[in-house]
């Protein structure tokens, strides 16, 4: 259904998806040189998404993979949001100039970005089909 949309939506679609995440980055770590590594990292994902949605032995259409990229990606930012307090306070460390060995990422703030994607993978797939 919305593969059917014409490109330039599709492809606004996506720019949109980027933006929210980046912007939620931006937020929450407030480094510019972190918000263009992830701007960076969005595009290239975008772009290896299509390259292997076409390999497949069923081959996706850039449409089809455009939409996945967009639900993925925003399912990505709102999986994020509980843990944004833990964000701002590891980024405000950072921008302080405390370096730590490690960080830690609780199991339980793993969870929510791993269900919210799975979940926006699975109706990507059924409304771009």
């Amino acid at each position: 259904m919305l593969a059917r949309l014409p490109m330039p939506y599709l492809l606004l679609i996506a720019a949109f998806a980027t933006f929210v995440l980046c912007l939620a980055v931006h937020r929450w770590i407030k480094a510019r040189k972190v918000t263009v590594v992830s701007l960076v990292m969005s595009v290239g994902c975008c772009l290896g998404m299509v390259v292997v949605g076409g390999l497949q032995d069923e081959p996706l259409s850039p449409q089809q993979m455009l939409v996945l990229y967009s639900f993925a990606w925003t399912g990505l930012a709102i999986g994020f949001f509980p843990s944004r307090k833990l964000f701002l306070r590891y980024g405000e460390e950072w921008r302080r100039g405390v370096r730590r060995e490690s960080y830690e990422y609780p199991r339980h703030y793993v969870v929510a970005p791993v269900v919210t994607v799975i979940v926006m993978c699975f109706v990507a797939s059924a409304l771009s089909t």
